[in-house]
């Protein structure tokens, strides 16, 4: 059997289909995206008779009641969105959301003499040529032969005959043919997600959170949409609190539901730590509710799949959704996500910029939610999803298969009774002597400024409140939340003119520290010997030359907390490799005790 049949439509049973319901567009997140003059050229194509692509459906499987009947699954649009959005919004004159929210509607203007479209603009309007929107010609009960003799008046160079046929062409558009490509309801959910990310990988890049959110939101029967919206709008309002007022003015009905009660708190907050995506929101609350880490599982699950049976059952797909829409509203709560938060800044994660890993935070969270729901102690849960974040950064947990350690690790911090217990297995076998001793070192020879493990030290000098190289007042955290600078302890020009010429021998990791500008200007190109000779005369009670330290207990103090070796004293551009090997096992030092301490 086939895994997809050929057919043909026009676009008038496509606009019937939809508004009918037996065809449902997804509210995938993304709102409409194609700019005005895409739809203008969708239309001159279908007046010119040209081809304009197929649009692909599927089929939900047959799921079977609890009373043994057959729930027939309601096809669902997987390829076109954009193709029929278009469709609606200019012959049937149907609004479309902005990227911000707001409703607004596409009108396409044309100019029957010369047969052209455009989108419509202050001049067409002003232009007696023009029929400015086109969507009113395609109403129920248009008055053509009133307008024709109105236009042909005000525009004599076309006849009221011509007009007429091509009046008769323009509305022949209803009846142009489209193509649909008819997937299998008998296809397994695995093939039709990949078929999904496949036909869209040439436009923007879908994903199998993409695919779920379809799922999500043509499902009337069990809150779908109101899932899906929940998802949506929280995702936009951490980022964006301003678009509020624009969805409670746009979508009235959302709005006066207790979903929406639950995400208001946004309005109000800011946060540039941990911005979730619709993709991570559904990750977590599907791993944290499921105990399964692979997001094509939700899926199949949502289409009411036994795994064991291979059957769909109403029943299964009555549990999914309910038990995705607590995980959702689980992820939304103002205390949970305020809470997690605090957490990530009681760890040194001031700026989203720290952690680089997404899907490390997303674990972090996943399991924040678990152990609440195991009603764990709260400063247990504090100290296990500190450590699990940092321990995940440090051995790149999440960076090769994050959907197979997901799966895995949800299940063995469920499992556990104890959940520091399978923390403490993790360190035994991942985080030995031999992991801080060579493996971190290694990691920390490199260039990369945006490094895991040099943002790690970074994290562990906010931890620890540290102050910035050679200052005495200004701290780590302070430079970064001004979005300060990280400058060179060997300053780059320095290296540069003495044969360092190579940007991955100046600018190693190891050589970076956060340091104010002011001290770095008054540094400049000298050797760590020269500068820090100024240092130890104003320690010795001369006039401050270079930062603020004036006594040697608080130098001592700023060099350890820098991690830079006392050595620096004498310390010239023949000294910078001993240097750089010296400044990894201090900052691995550092990194060690930071993590003990979590």
């Amino acid at each position: 059997m086939s895994n997809y049949q050929v057919n043909n439509t026009n676009i008038n049973a496509l606009i019937s289909w939809i508004d009918q319901g037996i065809v449902a567009i997804p509210e995938i997140q993304r709102p409409f995206v194609w700019k005005p003059s895409k739809v203008r050229d969708l239309l001159d194509s279908l007046y010119n008779d040209y081809p304009v692509g197929y649009i692909i459906t599927w089929q939900n499987p047959d799921a079977r009641l609890k009373d043994g009947t057959v729930s027939h699954g309601k096809r669902i649009l997987i390829d076109g969105q954009q193709r029929v959005t278009a469709i609606m919004a200019a012959i049937a004159g149907k609004e479309v959301v902005t990227k911000d929210y707001s409703k607004r509607r596409i009108k396409i203007a044309f100019n029957p003499i010369e047969e052209t479209f455009e989108v419509q603009n202050p001049a067409i309007l002003k232009d007696k040529k023009w029929i400015p929107d086109i969507s009113e010609v395609f109403k129920q009960g248009f008055d053509t032969f009133g307008f024709i003799n109105n236009y042909c008046q005000q525009n004599p160079e076309i006849s009221n005959n011509e007009l007429n046929d091509i009046l008769q062409k323009l509305t022949s558009v209803r009846y142009s043919s489209i193509g649909v490509i008819e997937l299998a309801h008998t296809l397994d959910i695995e093939v039709v997600t990949e078929i999904f990310i496949r036909i869209n990988s040439a436009g923007v890049n879908l994903s199998q959170a993409d695919f779920a959110m379809s799922k999500i939101s043509v499902n009337d029967l069990h809150n779908g949409p109101l899932i899906r919206k929940t998802v949506d709008y929280f995702c936009n309002l951490i980022k964006s609190p301003s678009i509020y007022d624009n969805i409670v003015q746009n979508d009235q009905d959302y709005a006066q539901t207790d979903d929406f009660s639950k995400i208001k708190w946004l309005k109000d907050y800011n946060t540039n730590i941990y911005e979730p995506s619709y993709s991570d929101l559904l990750r977590v609350a599907f791993t944290f509710k499921f105990l399964r880490g692979r997001l094509s599982n939700l899926v199949s699950l949502l289409s009411g799949r036994d795994f064991e049976t291979r059957e769909y059952k109403g029943e299964i797909i009555e549990d999914s959704f309910e038990k995705l829409h607590d995980g959702v509203l689980k992820f939304v709560n103002e205390t949970n996500f305020k809470r997690f938060i605090m957490i990530l800044k009681s760890a040194g994660v001031i700026n989203a910029k720290l952690v680089r890993s997404q899907n490390a935070l997303n674990f972090a969270y996943t399991l924040y939610l678990l152990l609440r729901e195991k009603n764990v102690n709260d400063s247990h849960i504090n100290q296990i999803v500190r450590r699990w974040l940092v321990a995940s950064i440090l051995t790149e947990r999440y960076s090769g298969s994050p959907e197979s350690m997901f799966d895995f690790d949800i299940k063995r911090f469920e499992s556990h009774e104890d959940p520091m217990e399978y923390v403490r297995n993790m360190e035994a076998g991942e985080l030995s002597d031999a992991y801080w001793k060579n493996i971190l070192p290694a990691n920390l020879n490199t260039s990369v400024s945006s490094s895991p493990y040099f943002n790690l030290y970074v994290m562990s000098q906010i931890y620890d409140k540290d102050y910035a190289f050679l200052s005495k007042s200004i701290t780590v955290q302070q430079l970064i939340e001004e979005r300060g600078d990280v400058h060179h302890v060997f300053p780059k020009k320095y290296l540069q003119s003495n044969g360092y010429n190579n940007r991955r021998q100046y600018n190693q990791i190891a050589n970076y520290a956060y340091t104010e500008q002011v001290v770095n200007l008054a540094i400049k190109a000298q050797s760590p010997k020269e500068y820090m000779e100024k240092i130890k005369s104003q320690v010795g009670g001369e006039p401050l030359k270079i930062g603020e330290i004036d006594n040697w207990n608080d130098l001592q103090e700023n060099l350890r907390m820098n991690c830079v070796p006392e050595s620096i004293f004498d310390m010239e551009s023949n000294d910078y490799q001993s240097f750089l090997v010296k400044r990894r096992e201090l900052i691995v030092e550092k990194i060690r005790n930071y993590y003990n301490k979590l």
